[in-house]
C-alpha cells in the first residue's frame, strides 16, 4: 500500500497542497500528486517541535506517529527543533504571549525531546536528521533578512490569518516580535529545502497559514513546488483534548507519567475511540484493527487493552508496558498487586495531621478540597476496597498497615505508603 494511502485510511491527513486538477470528471475529487511523488521518489520531510518543555506529552504522537509511517515507507524526516523559533514564540492557537525561555533553557529542553524522539524515529547514517532552527536563525542579518525574505510578505494578507486576527481583537493585542514568527517558519522550510532537498512540510492544521506561508516563499524565490501536509487537531469522543486527563498532560517522560499511568490513559479510552486511536497510536494492520472491534463488548475491551499495550510499549519498551499491563491485570482482577501504581510517599506526621481529602488533592486526584470534598460524599473514594464516606478522616485512621492503595471511582488508583516503606 503506498504510504500515503496508508496515512489517509488510519486518519492522519486534513489538510494538503498538491491537489492536481486533472480529475476526469467534475465529481471526481482532485488527484493527489503528493500521492504521486510519495510512490515515485525518495521523499525528505520536515515537521517542527517546540522545545518550551522538557518533555512531548501524548498530543505529539499524532505527527510522530505519521512521521515513523514514512519512514518505514522509506522516506527521510527530519525533526526540526525551534530553537530560534522559541525565542519569540508561535501565537497560533494562544490568548497572549508565550513567556521567554533562555537560550540555555531551550537547548536543554531539546535534547530531552531529541531522546524521546529516537523511541519512533531513526537518526544518523541517511535514515533521518535532528536539527535546530537555532543554527541559521540566530545569525541573521535583520536588514538582510527584511531585504530578502520580508519583501515577499504582505501584512494585509498576513493580518487575515485567523492566529493573528484572534489576537488582533482581543485587548493584549500581538507584539511585534509575534508578527515575525510566520516569516521566520517559512524561512526555515526554505533553508531546509536549499540544504537538504526538503520537498515537503508535516503539521497540526492549526499551521496551515505559516505552512502556507513557506510554500509560497519557495514558489517565489525558488521557482519550485513544494507540498503541505496537516493533521487533525484530535479530541476525544467527549471533546476533551488530546493528551489530557484528570490529573493534567499525560507526558512521554516516564518521570512525568509513569508506563502505569500512561497505559492506564489508553485504556480508559471511550469506546467511541478505540477504533480510531489504534488506526493512529498504534502500527497493527489495518485489517487486525478491525477484526479487534468488529464485535464490541469483550471483544472491544480486548480491544482496549492491545491499544494500551501497544502505545506503552511503543514509548517505554515492552518490558515496562508488559509489567504495566500484569499491574492492571492484578488490580483490576482483585489480586491487588500494586508495587507499579504511582506512590506519593507520607512521614507519620503528615499522616496523623492530614485528612483525605488533602490527600486527594496532595495525590492529584481532586483538583480542591471542595472537589475531593464531593467525591467521598457522592462515594467515588475508597481504601483498600473499603468506602470512605467522611471528608473528614484522618490519613492515620484508613489502614492499619504502613500503606494503603486508594482509589478514585473504579479505576484510578494511587497507592499512599507511611513512614519509610517504599
Amino acid at each position: 500500500m503506498n504510504v500515503y494511502d496508508e496515512l489517509m485510511q488510519r486518519g492522519f491527513i486534513k489538510q494538503e497542497t498538491g491537489l492536481g486538477e486533472d480529475a476526469e470528471h467534475p465529481k471526481d475529487p482532485p488527484k493527489s500528486t503528493l500521492r504521486d511523488k510519495l510512490s515515485s521518489e525518495k521523499v525528505t520531510f520536515y515537521l517542527g517541535f517546540d522545545p518550551t518543555a522538557d518533555s512531548l506529552h501524548v498530543g505529539s504522537l499524532t505527527p510522530i506517529m505519521a512521521m515513523a509511517h514514512l519512514q518505514r515507507a522509506g522516506h527521510t524526516p527530519i525533526a526540526l527543533i525551534g530553537g530560534g523559533t522559541a525565542m519569540i514564540g508561535d501565537p497560533s492557537g494562544k490568548t497572549e504571549m508565550r513567556k521567554m525561555l533562555s537560550q540555555e533553557a531551550i537547548t536543554e529542553n531539546g535534547e530531552h525531546i531529541l531522546a524521546q524522539l529516537k523511541r519512533y524515529l531513526k537518526f544518523g547514517e541517511g535514515a533521518g536528521m535532528f536539527l535546530n532552527n537555532a543554527d541559521w536563525l540566530l545569525s541573521l542579518g535583520y536588514i538582510d533578512f527584511l531585504r530578502d525574505i520580508g519583501k515577499y510578505f504582505r501584512v494585509n494578507e498576513m493580518i487575515k490569518a485567523e492566529a493573528y486576527r484572534i489576537r488582533l481583537e482581543r485587548e493584549e493585542g500581538l507584539s511585534f516580535l509575534e508578527f515575525n514568527y510566520q516569516l521566520l517558519q517559512a524561512y526555515d522550510f526554505l533553508t531546509l529545502y536549499d540544504r537538504h532537498n526538503c520537498t515537503l512540510q508535516m503539521g497540526g492544521d492549526d499551521q496551515w497559514g505559516n505552512m502556507l506561508a513557506g510554500s509560497d516563499l519557495i514558489r517565489r524565490m525558488r521557482q519550485d513546488q513544494v507540498y503541505l501536509l496537516t493533521f487533525p487537531l484530535l479530541t476525544t469522543a467527549t471533546g476533551q483534548k488530546m493528551g489530557k486527563s484528570e490529573s493534567g498532560a499525560v507526558w512521554l517522560d516516564p518521570a512525568k507519567t509513569s508506563p502505569y499511568e500512561f497505559y492506564q490513559y489508553w485504556i480508559n479510552t471511550d469506546d467511541r475511540d478505540v477504533e480510531r486511536f489504534l488506526k493512529i497510536f498504534t502500527f497493527l494492520p489495518l485489517d487486525e484493527i478491525m477484526s479487534l472491534c468488529a464485535e464490541g463488548g469483550a471483544s472491544l475491551r480486548n480491544a482496549k487493552e492491545v491499544l494500551a499495550f501497544e502505545a506503552t510499549r511503543i514509548t517505554h519498551g515492552a518490558e515496562e508496558a508488559e509489567r504495566a499491563r500484569a499491574t492492571s491485570r492484578s488490580l483490576f482482577g482483585g489480586k491487588g498487586d500494586s508495587s507499579h501504581v504511582p506512590t506519593t510517599e507520607l512521614s507519620n506526621e503528615e499522616a496523623r495531621t492530614m485528612k483525605i481529602v488533602d490527600l486527594l488533592v496532595r495525590v492529584k486526584l481532586a483538583s480542591s478540597k471542595g472537589d475531593a470534598t464531593k467525591l467521598v460524599k457522592a462515594g467515588g473514594v475508597s481504601v483498600d476496597d473499603q468506602l470512605i464516606s467522611d471528608p473528614a478522616v484522618m490519613v492515620s485512621a484508613l489502614s492499619g498497615g504502613n500503606a494503603f492503595l486508594l482509589r478514585k471511582g473504579k479505576k484510578t488508583y494511587h497507592r499512599v505508603a507511611i513512614g519509610n516503606l517504599k
